[in-house]
């Protein structure tokens, strides 16, 4: 892998101590960690039927948090909220509010639903950093970015999900290309966080295709590293189909955008269970 390759930001997502140190060595810097709920769970299960109570287990979230900020001294680590379609937004602030205060400089992790705008609205407004995740389409981008107006550049990060795209036959690198030309018509205060990155061919392209960040399993970023150039400037037909960009406005309230999306609910029922899956009855 050359240097002129290293473009925008590389975060791991994990929440795996191991993972992250390894990575870390092995590109001799890292720019930032994500985790949710599904990889931090991951790193829980040791073979047992173990269950926690919720208090318990928010307390060994924090933890893995404050222990990923020791190997990670500086650069954005995301904290992911407990949310489903129930969950209120003043609920997400609470818990976002707690959160913020486990590290210096967390990203908290809002579902782009109705509820997390408010959230992400309101806490942006305190001067909390936010990201939001579970992006599929420019109309959930553009509401992330009027909901967010105001704030600072490096304070609001977007998550479109490259890979659950592609898993539906839709290709998901047409979706962060479409959100750098959206974003070109207004200021610079949203960032794009390309994530559900899979392959280490797929992060050159999210990179290439103009991400501000990405953030990868570290078995892609392994893939990544060994990746020659002619590797890099080889195209192939991936059988996606195309994502057309629609030129969405930029001023409209936050509200009238419409950001429903199968994709969101099955990734917000996926989170949720894995989360409720180690918590006592």
């Amino acid at each position: 892998m050359t240097e002129t390759i290293h473009k925008g930001k590389i975060f791991a997502d994990t929440s795996s101590l191991e993972e992250i140190a390894e990575i870390k060595a092995l590109l001799g810097y890292l720019d930032g960690v994500t985790t949710n709920p599904s990889n931090f769970v991951k790193t829980l299960m040791d073979g047992t039927e173990r269950v926690y109570d919720q208090d318990e287990l928010l307390e060994l979230y924090k933890k893995r948090i404050q222990e990923i900020r020791s190997i990670l001294p500086t650069g954005s680590i995301s904290v992911e909220v407990y949310a489903d379609h129930k969950t209120s937004a003043e609920e997400m602030i609470v818990q976002a509010e707690e959160m913020n205060t486990w590290i210096e400089g967390a990203h908290i992790k809002l579902p782009t639903i109705p509820a997390g705008l408010v959230a992400a609205k309101e806490l942006v407004g305190k001067g909390m950093n936010v990201n939001l995740t579970l992006v599929f389409t420019e109309q959930q981008a553009a509401a992330v970015y009027v909901a967010t107006i105001g704030a600072r550049r490096g304070q609001v990060y977007i998550s479109p999900f490259i890979g659950r795209l592609d898993d539906t036959g839709m290709r998901g690198l047409d979706l962060v290309k479409n959100l750098v030309q959206l974003y070109q018509k207004g200021d610079s205060h949203v960032e794009i966080l390309a994530a559900s990155i899979r392959t280490g061919t797929q992060l050159a392209a999210a990179i290439s295709a103009g991400a501000d960040i990405v953030t990868s399993y570290p078995a892609a970023i392994k893939e990544w590293v060994g990746l020659s150039s002619s590797d890099l400037q080889s195209k192939t037909e991936d059988g996606l189909k195309s994502i057309p960009y629609e030129d969405t406005p930029l001023h409209q309230s936050f509200s009238v955008y419409n950001i429903s999306h199968p994709l969101v609910d099955s990734g917000l029922k996926r989170f949720a269970d894995d989360w409720r899956g180690l918590i006592k009855s």
